[in-house]
């Protein structure tokens, strides 16, 4: 059972792309209150968090892409309304 994500037993979940998109916000968020803090810590985390950012827009890129592959070969999902699911067995 996922937790998150739409699924067969999780029908109210989210689309990974925008759980994904919702996490990388807060990040920015989070960088926002630290930019000026010149301290050594604080900017190793803004540099690590810079580049989790990166990664993260990379998966946003390829979920967006798998979401679009799923719509385009099978139509519009319709686990949110008890509909099977796309793939899968």
């Amino acid at each position: 059972m996922t937790h998150f994500l739409v699924s067969d037993e999780n029908p109210a979940g989210h689309k990974l792309e925008d759980l994904l998109c919702n996490l990388r916000a807060d990040i920015i968020s989070r960088c926002n209150k630290i930019t000026n803090d010149q301290r050594p810590e604080a900017m190793a985390v803004l540099s690590n968090n810079v580049k989790i950012l990166d990664h993260l827009t990379e998966a946003i890129i390829l979920a967006t892409e798998s979401t679009r592959i799923l719509d385009r070969s099978f139509g519009p999902s319709t686990s949110e309304k008890g509909g099977p699911a796309r793939i899968g067995i």
